[in-house]
């Protein structure tokens, strides 16, 4: 007598769970796997991720190091990426043909620089493995036939009824997945914006537009208190402050700055490798030694030239003052404005390049050695749809993928 085959339905045709049928059928070629996208498209986000070039991972080999870089999910995270972690990614790919390179700041990209190249792999791959595809399907619920240990019955929006054994939740931050994952008995962390450019109400900053600087310290202070620092670069845009540092502190103060609505206060120092002692000596070495130059065209600083005229405008020096007319005052505003300044956040913007969410699916409910779900068995999750998510630089496709890699070794079994 023949043993039918282990059916196992996929929600999501996104990175997650993709890599989760395909690990699946590697691992367990005799089960039968079928993803359901509701988009006529799978695969959108990692087709324009990455400016359309799919920042697929990071060139970071330590687990206890890559769990650094995610705000929420680290501490789970940290068995699973001693399973399978970028490394382990690289040499997936590799294995399928398809090589990346490492930038100067540890993204890794296919050589390429198409997304279309890694989109393309797990179509085919899939393909190759029997993976059924099947788009704009859009479900409508799923409940448990026969008790905790029966198979799922997926309802589809047009009436469909399919049967599996195994369910993987890779639906992302869908409203539609959170309310399956619920109706299955898990709780919903309430799911927030993360990665998000700052508004900033300051005509004089925004019409510097364009100007970065490679290193600032930023801390983001919340009726009085500071809660998050970073460091890193910044960029002054149309609307505020975008760049590497701002998204970092926005996706570690995600949940904090949603509660107070996106109005807080950012300090800068924009010359943090400079202690204010030294600051004011090079301040007054200026002052002593070019007294007649016009302090808006010496800077003794390495900031752009718009910014220091900017800075300087701020505590009311006049482009035409001279260095022989500072005061000691105007020194001290100067040095406090360099190191301290205070810019007002009024909202948040949008990071076209990569939507993330935090929030989802209560960690404490899945068992992080196989992404099974601890309330209904059978049911496993990947990706994004779990309250787990990276900063900017390929940290949250590396998540995908190995929480899509774990669950595709045990739903087989």
């Amino acid at each position: 007598m023949s043993v039918k085959p282990i059916k196992i339905l996929a929600i999501g045709g996104g990175a997650a769970g993709f890599f989760g049928a395909i690990a699946c059928a590697q691992a367990h070629p005799d089960v039968e796997i079928t993803i359901l996208e509701a988009s006529h498209e799978p695969l959108t986000k990692v087709l324009i991720s990455g400016g359309g070039r799919c920042n697929v991972t990071h060139a970071c080999f330590e687990p206890a190091e890559l769990v650094q870089y995610y705000p929420r999910g680290g501490k789970a995270l940290r068995g699973a990426f001693s399973r399978f972690q970028p490394r382990d990614m690289i040499a997936w790919l590799a294995a399928q043909g398809v090589e990346l390179k490492t930038e100067s700041d540890g993204r890794m990209f296919p050589v390429t620089d198409d997304s279309a190249t890694i989109a393309n792999c797990l179509l085919k791959t899939a393909k190759n493995l029997g993976i059924e595809l099947r788009t704009k399907v859009k479900v409508s619920s799923v409940g448990k036939m026969g008790g905790e240990l029966g198979k799922f019955e997926v309802r589809l929006k047009d009436g469909e009824v399919m049967i599996c054994d195994r369910l993987l939740l890779a639906s992302g931050s869908n409203p539609s997945g959170y309310q399956i994952a619920k109706a299955l008995g898990h709780q919903i962390v309430s799911p927030v914006p993360s990665l998000f450019t700052f508004n900033v109400g300051d005509r004089q900053l925004t019409e510097l537009a364009g100007v970065s600087v490679e290193k600032v310290k930023l801390r983001l202070q919340i009726a009085g208190k500071t809660h998050f620092e970073q460091t890193g670069a910044i960029l002054i845009t149309h609307w505020g402050l975008s760049g590497p540092a701002i998204l970092k502190l926005s996706a570690w103060g995600a949940r904090i700055l949603q509660e107070n609505h996106y109005q807080a206060n950012l300090l800068i120092n924009w010359v943090p490798d400079s202690n204010p002692e030294f600051l004011r000596k090079q301040l007054l070495a200026v002052r002593s030694q070019l007294p007649q130059r016009q302090i808006s065209t010496t800077c003794p600083l390495l900031v752009p030239r718009r910014l220091w005229e900017y800075l300087i405008a701020r505590v009311n020096i006049a482009s035409e003052d001279r260095w022989a007319g500072l005061s000691n005052k105007n020194l001290n505003q100067l040095i406090q404005e360099i190191t301290q300044g205070e810019y007002q956040i009024s909202g948040k913007g949008v990071f076209k390049e990569e939507f993330v969410t935090c929030g989802g699916v209560n960690l404490k409910e899945v068992n992080f050695k196989t992404m099974e779900s601890k309330c209904c068995q059978g049911l496993y999750f990947a990706g994004e749809i779990l309250d787990i998510d990276g900063v900017t630089g390929g940290f949250n496709f590396q998540s995908a993928w190995t929480t899509a890699w774990l669950a595709g070794q045990a739903m087989g079994s």
